[in-house]
């Protein structure tokens, strides 16, 4: 096999391209957070009803799931690829005009329809463009996108919303969204597609195991219902929700825990903010992309090193419980960057599981329930914690009960997900 450095990396454009959806795909998730006391200045909305208009986007995400897997391995990439960013765009304009939390809801409900293909996508998409040994990093760039997402973006957004208003903040990231649908619409193409592929880069990322595309596969549909049957899919599935809980608790309500429970006005809260969001961005980059691949390319086994990171990053996200009991934001901040660092470290090697264990043209599918589980988890963060926090007026308990359910998550993926390794073809 030929030696990466002598090989032309127009796969490389491919992770940018994606990574910069996933970061236009947060932004519209985090603008909502953000705006959370501008929206009760227009609309009265209270905590809790905060929180089901937080988990409105899960929704809809969460329902698509199966369907947009199971069309990603019909449709292909490509297509459902245009379909949904010119939606997503739509959605985010849609917000921006609201007259009223009716209206709100419903754009909420467009935009976790129009994003839902998205991670399954950006799945099946690295699996056909890049080796089973530059994988991680590549998968590691679009996830760690999400994180760098949240960490411009809380500040950029807040200054927005503090000089110009809440409705422009959502038409700004209505007008990136409508960039990437153009950007997406010219640039991506599966390799078998991509006239300016060279056959030696071709040749490269076949004989690193990369996914095939399989035509006669995709007309003959993926079998759902076998991979249900599967234990890996549910210990995967059980750990990617775990993650989730914790990830969507702090994406949705970190400004507010720093303003409420550590009383940080609104201008400062925002930057604060971003400082978890950038370690953890940085350990997505080095630790979950660069350092699995990095050791697996020198010889370890390539199971070990994922397993290792995927429970170690986990295990880190139990720091969580050290924000609970925090009195200075600067405790806090320090739990929460360990959490969310340990966490980011694992979000690689989750995502590149599917594409590693999954039977042929089935990435989508069963990246797709793997995300449902993930999204029923999104779902009830903001809604639990909202309760909790109205209830006890402190977020250690919303805290702890992340911590339990990273817990369960851990021994999803010990004893249920077990070692890295393809499903048998049915």
């Amino acid at each position: 096999m030929l030696s990466p450095s002598i090989v032309p990396r127009r796969r490389w454009r491919i992770a940018f391209l994606l990574a910069f959806g996933v970061l236009v795909n947060f932004f519209d998730r985090i603008n909502l957070s953000v705006s959370r006391d501008a929206l009760h200045d227009s609309f009265g909305l209270s905590l809790v009803a905060f929180g089901y208009l937080s988990s409105a986007f899960s929704w809809t995400y969460a329902v698509m799931q199966m369907p947009c897997g199971v069309l990603l391995d019909r449709w292909g990439v490509r297509r459902v690829g245009r379909i949904s960013a010119l939606l997503w765009s739509i959605s985010s304009f849609a917000a921006a005009i609201a007259p009223g939390i009716n209206w709100f809801f419903g754009a909420r409900f467009l935009l976790g329809v129009s994003e839902s293909p998205t991670f399954p996508a950006n799945a099946k998409a690295l699996g056909y463009w890049f080796t089973r040994e530059e994988r991680g990093l590549a998968t590691a760039i679009t996830d760690a996108a999400a994180k760098f997402s949240t960490a411009i973006g809380v500040p950029l957004i807040g200054l927005l919303l503090i000089y110009f208003g809440w409705r422009w903040s959502f038409a700004a990231t209505g007008f990136i969204s409508f960039l990437y649908f153009v950007l997406f619409y010219f640039i991506y193409r599966n390799p078998s597609e991509d006239r300016e592929l060279t056959p030696q880069e071709h040749d490269f990322i076949l004989q690193g195991g990369a996914q095939l595309e399989d035509e006669a596969r995709v007309r003959s549909g993926s079998s759902l219902g076998y991979l249900l049957k599967q234990r890996k899919v549910y210990g995967l599935a059980l750990g990617w929700g775990a993650y989730n809980y914790t990830f969507f608790l702090l994406l949705t309500w970190l400004p507010s825990y720093l303003s409420v429970s550590l009383h940080v006005d609104l201008f400062h809260s925002v930057f604060y903010t971003s400082l978890p969001w950038l370690f953890a961005t940085a350990t997505d980059l080095l630790v979950g992309g660069w350092l699995v691949d990095a050791v697996i390319q020198r010889g370890h086994d390539a199971n070990r090193v994922r397993q290792t990171v995927l429970v170690a990053g986990m295990a880190f996200g139990l720091a969580i419980f050290g924000a609970a009991r925090a009195h200075s934001a600067t405790a806090a901040l320090v739990w929460i960057s360990l959490a969310l660092g340990g966490l980011a470290a694992a979000a690689p090697v989750a995502w590149t599981i599917p594409s590693l264990i999954s039977p042929r043209e089935s990435v989508g599918t069963l990246a797709g329930a793997v995300n449902l589980c993930g999204q029923i988890a999104a779902i009830s963060a903001p809604i639990v914690t909202g309760y909790i926090v109205s209830a006890s007026h402190s977020f250690a308990a919303a805290f702890v009960t992340a911590t339990v359910i990273l817990l369960l998550g851990i021994v999803g993926y010990i004893f249920l997900l077990g070692r890295i390794e393809p499903i048998p073809e049915p």
